[in-house]
């Protein structure tokens, strides 16, 4: 039985090149979506004190404690790439300043609604899924070619 040329090498690429590339890539897709998204978010949410506004950000993994998480990727690979949207963080008196964040995205019987979090996802949400899309072609290409 003839043995295949080059099989050991194709081993190699499919199974430590290419995940290690691919994951590289999209991790840099993923935080330049997340930068959009926030940056997006501190655009479109009303300002009075600008708190609010300021405690918007990102992180991997989980939010910081007394954060209110508006927006979570799906852990990607091992679980080991996951991004989370916050907005309000635990102040340095241990008063919890975003717990308003609700209210005023959905709003209440005395104040109407002024979304921020869902207009700024819709707006990035297909560019940030290409863009990641688009990451993981390059980082195989780049791995099977290198």
């Amino acid at each position: 039985m003839a043995k295949v040329q080059g099989l050991d090498r194709l081993k190699r690429k499919l199974t430590q090149s290419i995940p290690q590339r691919a994951k590289a890539v999209t991790r840099q897709a993923m935080e330049k979506s997340a930068e959009e998204i926030v940056k997006s978010m501190r655009q479109l949410v009303p300002v009075k004190t600008g708190r609010l506004r300021d405690s918007i950000g990102w992180t991997w993994g989980d939010a910081p404690e007394g954060a209110v998480v508006v927006g979570s990727s799906a852990p990607v690979g091992a679980g080991t790439m996951k991004i989370t949207i916050y907005a309000g963080i635990r102040g340095n008196n241990n008063y919890d300043q975003g717990f308003y964040v609700r209210f005023i995205e959905f709003g209440t019987q005395a104040m109407a609604a002024q979304p921020f979090f869902f207009p700024a996802y819709r707006l990035n949400k297909k560019r940030s899924a290409n863009r990641i899309k688009r990451a993981i072609r390059k980082g195989v290409k780049e791995a099977m070619q290198g």
